[in-house]
C-alpha cells in the first residue's frame, strides 16, 4: 500500500524563509515522504537554496515565469506520486509529529480529509493563542468561512482524487477547498501542528479593500457565481471571518519550542527563524 505523504510547496521569491521550511520537513518524525516543490519564477536565490540542500525526497519543478501560487500548487499536484497530501508554503514551519499524528488521526477514524490547528508570527512576535477550526466543516460551511490555513491540510488522494483549483492569484487556495467539500466533509485534528510565519511581505498580508476583492472574486470567478450573489456571500464571508477572530482562539502561551531548526540537529539550510523572539 502506498503511504507516501507528498508535501505541495509552491516557491516565489522566498529565499529569506525556505531554508527553515524544507527543514521543518525534515525533521518530520514521518519519514516517508516527498517534497514537491514548484519554484514560481523566483528571480532571487529561492532555486539555488532548494538545490543546496542534499535531501534525495525532494522534487523540484520550475515555472517558465510567475504564474502564480494556484497554478504552481495544482502543477505539483499533478506531479505528485503519494497517497497523502499535504501542503506547506515556503515560509511557514511544521511542528515535528504533524505528518505521523495527522495520518493516524485519519486512519484511525476513515477520514479523508483533515486539518489542525495553528499559530501566527507575525515579524517576528508570537500571539498568545492558536486558531482552531469547527470540529467538522461541511460544504455548507465553507461558504462561512474558510476555518483552516492550507498549511494545516491533509487529503486521501484514493479517495478525493488529483484536486485542481481555479486559477485565482488570491484566495486560491479556498477555492481549492470547496472543490475538496464537493466529495467529504473535512474535520479537525485538535492540535497545534502548524506555524504560519506573516512578514510584511507575505501574501495574506492584504489591506482592507484588497480583502474585499479578494473574496468577492474567489465567488464570482472561482465558483462562479453571478455578481449579486457574489457580493452577498463576500459580505457574510468578511463577518464570520471577523467573528473568527475572536470564536475560534484557543490560548496558547510561550514561544513555540524551534530547536527542531537548529544546524546542530544535522538538517541542512539556514539559522532559526526570528520567530523564535518573542510573544506579544
Amino acid at each position: 500500500m502506498n503511504e507516501l505523504i507528498s508535501v505541495i510547496m509552491p516557491a516565489y521569491n522566498v529565499e529569506k524563509y525556505i531554508g527553515n521550511t524544507i527543514r521543518s520537513v525534515q525533521a518530520q518524525t514521518y519519514t516517508d515522504w516527498e517534497l514537491v516543490i514548484v519554484n514560481d519564477g523566483s528571480d532571487d536565490n529561492t532555486a539555488e537554496i532548494i538545490r543546496s540542500f542534499d535531501e534525495p525526497r525532494i522534487r523540484l519543478f520550475s515555472n517558465d515565469c510567475n504564474r502564480g501560487a494556484a497554478v504552481s500548487r495544482n502543477r505539483a499536484l499533478r506531479e505528485a506520486k503519494g497517497r497523502w497530501m499535504a501542503f506547506l508554503d515556503a515560509d511557514d514551519l511544521w511542528v515535528p509529529e504533524k505528518l505521523e499524528e495527522q495520518l493516524r488521526f485519519m486512519k484511525e477514524r476513515g477520514y479523508a480529509f483533515t486539518f489542525t490547528d495553528y499559530r501566527i508570527c507575525h515579524n517576528g512576535v508570537w500571539e498568545p493563542f492558536a486558531f482552531r477550526g469547527p470540529d467538522r466543516v461541511s460544504r455548507m460551511t465553507m461558504y462561512k468561512y474558510n476555518y483552516f490555513s492550507t498549511i494545516t491540510v491533509m487529503y486521501d488522494r484514493e479517495k478525493l482524487g488529483v484536486l485542481q483549483g481555479p486559477d485565482l492569484r488570491t484566495a486560491e487556495d479556498y477555492a481549492l477547498w470547496f472543490e475538496a467539500a464537493k466529495k467529504c466533509d473535512c474535520y479537525r485534528f485538535p492540535k497545534t501542528c502548524s506555524y504560519y510565519i506573516k512578514h510584511d511581505g507575505s501574501l495574506t498580508g492584504v489591506d482592507k479593500k484588497r480583502l474585499i476583492k479578494r473574496h468577492y472574486l474567489l465567488f464570482r470567478n472561482g465558483l462562479g457565481y453571478n455578481a449579486p450573489v457574489s457580493a452577498v456571500l463576500m459580505v457574510n464571508n468578511l463577518i464570520h471571518g471577523f467573528l473568527k477572530r475572536y470564536t475560534c482562539r484557543k490560548p496558547e502561551e510561550g514561544v513555540p519550542d524551534l530547536s527542531f531548526l537548529r544546524q546542530d540537529r544535522g538538517l541542512s539550510g539556514v539559522s532559526g527563524p526570528d520567530c523564535e523572539r518573542q510573544q506579544i
